[in-house]
């Protein structure tokens, strides 16, 4: 992704603030159909770029206990790029604390660890258990491309930054996309995609479209945890829930495929899966045993354009960020109707605007407002009524 200086912050925000654009069905509609219809404020947190250079935002995530050098609220950014701008190469997570306003550096890791195929490159992977434990994931580049990726990892942190346990192995390629979780406390499920098997360099092409290749070998992995007082989180099992989901390596965006992964309260998955342009559900995704394969769609084309990180919102909807402009798109599960998609980055730099900029979203703890970031700014935004 595209990273530029601090300093178009300002710039980008009055940009943002002005150019707030809405499309969709029943624009014109006398109540709101969805959340995103009543959010409008935008408004810069904070740089996100870490004390060692590292920039180019990918996951957030909302602290969801106190623990060790983190508060419950607190925002966890992790970065993608090193202070080179190469991807796949970034080490650190950054803390915005809301009530101070202050970011700090989280956690910063070795750029080799031996136990983690390929090297260290955080990716949108990651996310923070009621124990306290952080997981985050690692899509590792030397060169910024998919070239020279290694399998990466998972790594196991504990709440004062510090390297506990590191998991790889046949299932875990590329750790990509943002994670859903299901935390009990003593145990949890993590969902996980996975986008790196068998990807070749971006230069690779396709005789018969010349573009790069397609690989149809992504999965969603689920993760079963046991946690126990004291001790680093085990897993138990592993279950690949879906595969056959289309990778493709890209010299911007260092790769595409399924990216978002949100959870649903009666069990249902659902996938971002970028290449193919649509959102897929997987049925009963915390039991199954087997592999539903590529999914279900449940909505495709419209208004989406290579959707990528995916949460579920306070009322039950889809949310997912366009990677190829600015938009966010506010979904229904229920019926697969695309309600309404606005810009949160309109940066004139890209074609179309805010092509390649987002990647991380959260909901406030609240569930009032939503966290996201910019990488073309390097910069944690909220958006707000």
């Amino acid at each position: 992704m595209r990273s530029f200086s601090y300093s178009a912050i300002i710039y980008s925000a009055i940009i943002a603030v002005l150019a707030i654009c809405v499309f969709g069905a029943g624009s014109v509609a006398a109540a709101p159909q969805g959340l995103l219809e009543q959010l409008h404020k935008h408004a810069i947190l904070t740089s996100t770029v870490a004390n060692n250079g590292d920039l180019n935002p990918y996951a957030v995530i909302i602290a969801p206990v106190s623990a060790g050098r983190i508060s419950a609220g607190d925002v966890l950014v992790d970065n993608f790029n090193n202070v080179s701008n190469l991807q796949g190469t970034g080490t650190t997570i950054v803390d915005y604390n809301p009530a101070t306003k202050k970011m700090t550096l989280f956690a910063k890791l070795s750029q080799q660890d031996p136990r983690c195929p390929g090297g260290v490159g955080l990716s949108t992977a990651m996310t923070m258990l009621k124990s306290g434990w952080i997981i985050v994931g690692s899509t590792p580049s030397t060169d910024g491309t998919t070239a020279t990726k290694g399998n990466g990892c998972l790594f196991v942190l504990n709440p004062s930054g510090d390297v506990a346990a590191v998991w790889s192995g046949p299932n875990i390629d590329d750790p990509w996309g943002n994670m859903a979780t299901l935390d009990n406390g003593t145990t949890a499920s993590l969902f996980i995609s996975m986008a790196g098997f068998d990807l070749p360099s971006p230069r690779v092409k396709d005789p018969a479209t010349g573009a790069a290749v397609i690989v149809r070998k992504a999965k969603v992995l689920r993760l079963d945890l046991a946690i126990t007082d004291g001790k680093v989180p085990v897993i138990q099992s592993q279950t690949v829930i879906a595969n056959g989901l289309p990778e493709r390596a890209d010299l911007d965006n260092f790769l595409f495929g399924p990216t978002g992964v949100a959870l649903g309260p009666d069990g249902t998955l659902y996938v971002s899966d970028g290449v193919g342009n649509r959102i897929i559900k997987i049925d009963d995704a915390p039991t199954r045993t087997t592999s539903a394969g590529t999914g279900e769609t449940l909505t495709i084309n419209g208004l989406l354009k290579n959707p990528l990180s995916l949460i579920m919102a306070p009322n039950g909807h889809l949310l997912t960020c366009n990677g190829l402009n600015g938009q966010i798109v506010e979904i229904d599960p229920a019926t697969g109707k695309q309600i309404y998609a606005q810009w949160l980055d309109v940066d004139q730099a890209q074609t179309p605007p805010g092509n390649g900029d987002l990647f991380g979203l959260a909901v406030t703890p609240d569930g009032r407002a939503l966290y996201y970031v910019e990488d073309d700014i390097n910069a944690l935004v909220e958006i707000t009524k």
